[in-house]
Formats: structure tokens, C-alpha cells, sequence
């Protein structure tokens, strides 16, 4: 029995003893109450139904949009602290209820929202705090709606990488919205171009997202810029085998998100091959390019040499044929 239909029985009681509340106490309480169920019939009020259980009770949903195994003691740190803190959980989890409490085995809660609450729960009872209960809003909601309801909660949080968000947004179009982007994208309130994006990450070839250290590396502008390169086939296959060098690297220790990202691009695009020197003289390779000329020689030329290569292609310019070599004045 709640606390307010306690409260209600407590005036009943009371008024059948000889220390009956006041007829203006009574009164007063019942007013409350009368008021609070006529502003629940015009819709002014909304009750809900908030619990205390054991997370074991409770299981994750499978559209959950969050990859609960990546979910550890030190990136929840912030929320363990904060309830430890409050000696409490303070916002609710929204769960929805698989089967009534007496009846049959297994879980009893699915969570939609909630997913790192329910860790910080489960650790903290595991790690020599068994009292705190995991407190939950148990809600009936359809999958679409289950579904709004997880993106609404998470889509600003920067605690769920991209490429989480994407998988479950690529999921989702197809389940709840028959594969119409425009659709989906109306009824979470986004653009199209956002969602696109998003649908487009989700698609990344399991082989480049293994380049990356971390799944939560993986960004959308890593797919747009390399949705170009990809879209060419001797880049792509450049790009893959690459990507399959990197995942192998990564075994060793990480390689940054940028490093993955300079080398894939750099992959895709192929080496320039230096085109043959026009002239080789002494050793000096002569190059032009329209109006200029490059001289290149390695440094560790003798002096000699390079100054008869010099000489040589200072006569030639000139136009003689026979050019005193050797006999040039310098300063």
C-alpha cells in the first residue's frame, strides 16, 4: 500500500477514536486529495508507477542503444560518485515488464533507458554497498516507442559513440519505419542529411571499423570522408587492405583515431611517381617544369663534381659547344 493511500486510512482511523483530527485538518486533507484526482482525470496530472528493485531483476532491452559490455567502473566513475554521494539514485530508469512478479523465472524488467545506471547499481552492490536498489519508472510502451524514447535520452550525450547511435538508427529504419529514411527522420524530428549520415556510418565495412582502437573512435565525419575514397574500386580495396594492417597493429597497442585516419586517406590516393629527370650530368639530375628548372643532387656530391655539372649546364644554356670546364672564376 503507497504511502498516500496510508495517509488516507490514517484519517479514517483516527476519526474513530476519541483524538479525531479537527474537522478543518480532516477536511483539508481530503480537499488535497480531491483535488489531485479531479487534476489527474483533466489530464493536468500524471501518476507514475516508480520501484525499487534488485538490477538483477532486470535485463537490458535488445534494441538497447548502448553497448552495455563497453560499460566499465572507470567511464561511470561520475555517476558511482554522484550516487554515492546522494546516498541514492536520483533519476529513475524507464523499464518495461516482461512477466508479473509471481509468476515463472528469469527477469522480470526490461530496461530501455538506463543501461549505465543499471552498471553503477550493479557495482556498487557488488562492491560492499548491497542496499542500494536500483529505482526504476515501469512504463508500456510499444518498440517504436521504446525506441524514441532511448534516442530522446541519449542523442546529446557524449558517453555513446557514434557508431552505437548509427547501428541503432540503421535497425530501427527498417524495423519501425519500413526503410523510409523520411519517415524516421519526421518522427524523430531531424533532417534527413543528419539521418543519412548517420545510416551511412552504420554501413562502414566491419574491416575499416576494426582499424580503430575503440568502437566509441569511430566518428561520422570519419565515414564522410572517406565515403569518396571507398567509392572508387582500386581506392577502396587500397583502403581495406590497409585497414586489415591497422587492425593487426592495434593488437600490439593502440594507434590514435587520427593516425587510422591520415593512413586510410593516405592509402586511397595513389604515390605520384617523380617523373625521370630530363638530363643527367655528373651526377646532377636537371628537371623542368615550364619556366623553371630544379637542379637535384645528392649532398654528398664532391665539390668538384657538382661544380663541373653546374658549369656544364650554364654553357649548354649559352649555347657553347665547347665549354672551358674547370676554368669557370667563382667569388
Amino acid at each position: 500500500m503507497s504511502k498516500r493511500h496510508d495517509a488516507v486510512f490514517d484519517d479514517v482511523i483516527k476519526g474513530l477514536g476519541t483524538d479525531a483530527p479537527t474537522p478543518d485538518r480532516a477536511g483539508a486533507r481530503f480537499l488535497k486529495r480531491s483535488t489531485s484526482m479531479a487534476e489527474q482525470a483533466a489530464g493536468q496530472r500524471q501518476e507514475k508507477v516508480l520501484r525499487l528493485v534488485d538490477p538483477a531483476t532486470c535485463v537490458m532491452w535488445a534494441r538497447h542503444n548502448r553497448a552495455y559490455d563497453l560499460l566499465t567502473a572507470d567511464n561511470c566513475r561520475d555517476l558511482i560518485d554522484g550516487i554515492l554521494s546522494q546516498g541514492q539514485q536520483e533519476f529513475p530508469a524507464v523499464v518495461r515488464r516482461l512477466r508479473p512478479a509471481h509468476e515463472g523465472q528469469g527477469p522480470e524488467f526490461e530496461v530501455i533507458c538506463g543501461a549505465r545506471r543499471h552498471f553503477a547499481i550493479s557495482w556498487l552492490r557488488a562492491n560492499n554497498y548491497p542496499k542500494f536498489r536500483y529505482l526504476v519508472e515501469e512504463r508500456e510502451l510499444t518498440d517504436e516507442e521504446a525506441f524514441r524514447l532511448a534516442d530522446i535520452e541519449n542523442r546529446d550525450r557524449e558517453d555513446i559513440s557514434d557508431l552505437e547511435r548509427a547501428r541503432d538508427y540503421a535497425g530501427a529504419v527498417d524495423s519501425y519505419y519500413g526503410g523510409k529514411q523520411k519517415l524516421m527522420a519526421e518522427r524523430l524530428q531531424v533532417s534527413e542529411g543528419w539521418l543519412s549520415r548517420y545510416l551511412a556510418l552504420a554501413r562502414l565495412d566491419p574491416r575499416i571499423v576494426a582499424a580503430f582502437a575503440s568502437i566509441r573512435d569511430v566518428k561520422e565525419l570519419h565515414a564522410r570522408k572517406l565515403k569518396p575514397l571507398l567509392a572508387d574500386g582500386s581506392g577502396r580495396d587500397a583502403i581495406l587492405a590497409e585497414a586489415d594492417k591497422l587492425a593487426e597493429e592495434q593488437r600490439a597497442g593502440p594507434v590514435s583515431a587520427a593516425q587510422v585516419m591520415t593512413r586510410l586517406q593516405a592509402a586511397a590516393k595513389p604515390r605520384k611517381v617523380r617523373a625521370a629527370a630530363d638530363k643527367v650530368i655528373s651526377g646532377v639530375q636537371l628537371r623542368r617544369s615550364g619556366a623553371r628548372v630544379t637542379l637535384e643532387f645528392d649532398r654528398r656530391l664532391p665539390d668538384a663534381d657538382l661544380r663541373r655539372a653546374v658549369e656544364k649546364f650554364l654553357a649548354e644554356r649559352a649555347g657553347m659547344k665547347d665549354f672551358p670546364v674547370g676554368k669557370m672564376r667563382y667569388k
